[in-house]
């Protein structure tokens, strides 16, 4: 797995690289229409590909018979572009002034510095004043070391890779790509709708990234999350964790009250649907530098594997 996982890291940069702050995420669903169409053939089985009007900037893959559905938020937190280089954060990003911020209005191209004025208030330093309602985010800083990533934008473009590397060798599943998550979401309501209707599908696992607390390390294995603010049905819960426990899967468990995910949408929604949040623990949330241990990374791929065939 080590090696399969260094050779593929060049992926997980791409994703990284794809500006898509919550409500503009159509570059980052267009780079996976194109890699999902590239290596579709490639994969165990070829599924079936959901996206366009109906869906916004959604992507669901539909392989075999389903039974359990991954969920993976391709959106990021940002900033939004106010009046004269005033920012509002997209989400709840974490940085310092100083950070360097990137995107392109009218104009052309953007790559400024974050600052606060004695209001704490954000902006950014740019040579000209920027368009409305740009969207910027970090400059990406890909670092790939002996034993850990370190980038921009990990949460989520890790829960994504996780899943890309899961489409290798599924049989059967469904596979959603959501959006607006950081933002308080609202994209999963329509894709409940469509999966459950269309194929009753009643299990879903949240490919997401959790944080390193003082109940959870780095390097000890992907986190089965037990609970956060929203509280997923135990009995699902603990089926999971026997199933780590089978295959002797390194795995943390987590037991928080507070922090939300796709989850939290599944659980309201009108539709019996099962749900558990895992996915590997990082450093410096929402910051220009997260960072994950590598070896997490691993067990968070082959956890995934199993349960889409014993669920």
């Amino acid at each position: 797995m080590q090696i399969l996982l260094k050779r593929s890291m060049k992926l997980l940069k791409q994703l990284c690289e794809v500006p898509a702050p919550s409500g503009d995420e159509s570059r980052l669903t267009e780079f996976l229409l194109r890699y999902i169409n590239k290596n579709k053939s490639k994969w165990r089985a070829e599924p079936e590909v959901y996206y366009g009007q109906e869906f916004q900037d959604c992507i669901v893959l539909k392989f075999g018979k389903p039974r359990t559905a991954i969920f993976a938020h391709i959106d990021s937190v940002g900033f939004t572009v106010r009046y004269e280089n005033q920012l509002i954060p997209v989400g709840s990003p974490d940085a310092e002034g100083g950070t360097k911020l990137v995107g392109e209005d009218s104009l052309g191209p953007i790559e400024g510095e974050l600052y606060y004025d004695q209001d704490q208030h954000a902006f950014c330093h740019f040579g000209r004043g920027i368009d409305r309602g740009t969207s910027l985010t970090y400059k990406v800083n890909f670092k790939d070391s002996k034993n850990h990533i370190e980038s921009a934008y990990l949460d989520n473009r890790l829960g994504v890779y996780n899943a890309l590397k899961v489409c290798e060798d599924l049989k059967d599943g469904v596979i959603v790509f959501s959006t607006w998550e950081e933002h308080g979401g609202g994209s999963v309501p329509f894709l409940m709708r469509f999966i459950y209707e269309k194929w009753k599908i009643g299990q879903a696992l949240i490919s997401d990234i959790t944080w390193v607390t003082d109940g959870v390390e780095e390097g000890k294995g992907v986190v089965i999350s037990m609970r956060d603010r929203n509280i997923p049905r135990q009995s699902f819960v603990k089926r999971i964790i026997a199933i780590a426990q089978k295959h002797k899967i390194r795995h943390q468990l987590e037991v928080e009250g507070v922090g939300s995910s796709d989850g939290r949408e599944i659980q309201l929604s009108p539709y019996p649907v099962d749900w558990c949040f895992i996915g590997a623990p990082e450093h410096h949330a929402h910051s220009p530098a997260e960072r994950v241990h590598k070896s997490d990374i691993e067990s968070m791929i082959a956890l995934y594997r199993v349960l889409m065939k014993a669920l």
